[in-house]
């Protein structure tokens, strides 16, 4: 997978439908979020964004592209989302797996919402 295809693969994380998330994220996906409860497996992530309201905008920034072995991608990114009055950004990395040449799972995901800290331009 091209780096094109992997970001336009993340973006559709963050934009695309619940049908779609489930289409990408492995049941055995772990990720951590930061807010409660914190550390989800796949299914309960899908669950979670079937109940959720998707993200109208998203822009992925300060991106990062490494593959240490064949069939694994790791990406790393800020990403700035807003849905109607909402606005989030975090600091996110997230790892594909290959199962075909034309299919990819999410295996794993975290966001770390940065904290603004004294004498920092982060934030």
């Amino acid at each position: 997978m091209d780096d094109d295809r992997v970001w336009s693969f993340e973006k559709g994380l963050w934009l695309g439908e619940a049908g779609h998330y489930r289409e990408l994220v492995d049941d055995e996906c772990l990720m951590v979020l930061p807010h409660p409860p914190f550390v989800l497996t796949g299914k309960q992530a899908i669950e979670a964004v079937a109940n959720t309201p998707r993200w109208s905008e998203v822009d992925l920034s300060k991106r990062q592209v490494a593959r240490p072995q064949e069939g694994l991608i790791v990406i790393a990114y800020h990403a700035w989302a807003s849905r109607e009055e909402e606005a989030y950004q975090a600091y996110c990395t997230s790892t594909l797996r290959r199962l075909s040449h034309d299919e990819s799972r999410v295996v794993q995901h975290q966001q770390m919402v940065p904290v603004n800290i004294p004498g920092t331009s982060e934030g």
